[in-house]
Parts: C-alpha cells; structure tokens; sequence
C-alpha cells in the first residue's frame, strides 16, 4: 500500500562529496516490500519547487519504522532536502514502484552487484537480503573520484567489494566494466543500478547471464500517471512501452530498449 506520511528526520549526515544520509522514521518503512523501491519526497513546505523528488531506499528496518536514504545535492530540491534538520519531518510518499527479487538467486549461488554513482544506494538493502538468503555477493561500486566514494565499508561487511574510480583516485581506475573485463568472475546472476550507459554496457557484456536492471528516469509524479519516465521495450508489438515508475524501476535484461 502507498502511503502519504510526514515522516520525521531521525539523523542526516553528508557521507561523501555532495552525497547526504537520511535517516527517517515512521509508519511507511512496513509497506515497504522489496529492495530497490523508493520514495517520493516533498522537499519544502511551499510549492516551490513544485515536483517531488525520487530517492532510493538504500536500506530499511520494519521493527524501528526506520529506512535509510541516500541522495546526491546536485540542484534546488536535493539541495533543500540536504539542508533539513534532524526531528523536523519531510513528506513522504511511497513505497513506489517495483524493486529486486531476491529468491532469484539460489542459496550457495554467487551473485554481481553492480553500482554506479547514485545507482550504488539500492543495493545496499538488496546484498543484505541475499547474503541473509546464503548468496555470496561480489560487489563492484563505479565513483567518478575518491572524493564520491562512499558505503565502502558497509558493502564490504557483506562480501568482496571493489571500489572504481574514474580518475583512480581511489580503488582500480576506470570504469566497472573496464574492472569486471580485467579480473572477470563467475556468478549466476547479476543486478545493477546506475546511468543508462552503464546498464547497456552491463547488459551487453553479459547477454546470456540473468540479470536484473534498476533505471534511473526524471519523473512527475512517481505513479504512473503523468508518462513522464516512459521508456521503450525491446518488444514493440506486445508491449512497446513501461513506465519505470510504476513498472519499474527494476526490469529483467532484455525488456527494455537501451
């Protein structure tokens, strides 16, 4: 069930360059039902800016009504969202749109957990489930610099963690491709979040391998109703068209045109 809730800041703390911790609290966090889903937030109490903002749920906890986010202050919106304090309250829509499946992998199977940039956040929660499941999880996160890396520790808790950078500031240098091409590794599915060049390159690197791709798309009103994240699908007969708010943001490999 999606709820509208006013939500309190229980903490917020910036984590790395630009990229803020949000911890909230409240009845939402039990309606969430899979990692990978997320939020829609009104960042000021004016309409101005006018459009919620879509973000993540990096991690949540049902028995504290608490879930983690993780954003990038990179405009207006983001930028307020940043600036708020903790016990004063956000409003909060969601859960949203439809996240990760972890009984696709196999207790004892291994899975790759690929994230770029802001994409990283969503697997979080996702790696934590599979590793609860008995999946071993391979975890390569792609950053543009040592300063945007974040959540290194938290993933290498839960399994083999390799850290890219664009510039090689920190970790391997390059991208996650370029890393996965050089020291290749055997697993039985894969899931991945991050810029659409990278889930293509992903995608084409691995077609006969399960895999499961979380998209990143502006949106409107984060339900399916103003066609404003529509993308196209590989099947245009049947069904040419999803919208990754509401029939995503998680699709199987393969569905959608990129």
């Amino acid at each position: 069930m999606i709820l509208q809730e006013q939500m309190t800041i229980q903490s917020i703390r910036e984590v790395a360059d630009r990229i803020y911790e949000m911890v909230l609290e409240g009845n939402l966090v039990n309606e969430i039902s899979a990692p990978g889903q997320f939020v829609h937030i009104r960042v000021n109490d004016t309409y101005e800016p006018l459009l919620r903002r879509p973000i993540s749920i990096a991690s949540f906890d049902r028995d504290s009504g608490r879930m983690t986010l993780l954003f990038r202050a990179e405009g207006r919106g983001t930028g307020l969202l940043a600036q708020k304090a903790p016990g004063s309250a956000v409003n909060v829509l969601g859960p949203l749109g439809n996240g990760f499946s972890p009984d696709q992998s196999e207790p004892g199977s291994t899975a790759l957990l690929i994230g770029g940039g802001i994409g990283v956040p969503p697997l979080y929660q996702l790696s934590k489930e599979l590793t609860a499941r008995g999946v071993h999880c391979i975890h390569v996160l792609g950053f543009q610099s040592a300063s945007a890396v974040f959540y290194e520790k938290e993933f290498a808790a839960l399994g083999e963690t390799r850290i890219v950078t664009a510039d090689g500031t920190a970790g391997e240098q390059g991208f996650v491709t370029d890393s996965l091409r050089r020291n290749p590794v055997d697993f039985s599915a894969y899931y991945t979040c991050g810029p659409t060049p990278m889930l293509q390159a992903i995608q084409a690197a691995y077609p006969d391998k399960q895999g499961f791709l979380s998209f990143e798309q502006r949106m409107g009103c984060g339900i399916g109703a103003c066609f404003a994240c529509v993308c196209k699908t590989q099947d245009s007969d049947t069904r040419p068209y999803v919208k990754v708010c509401s029939d995503g943001p998680v699709f199987p490999a393969g569905v959608v045109a990129i």
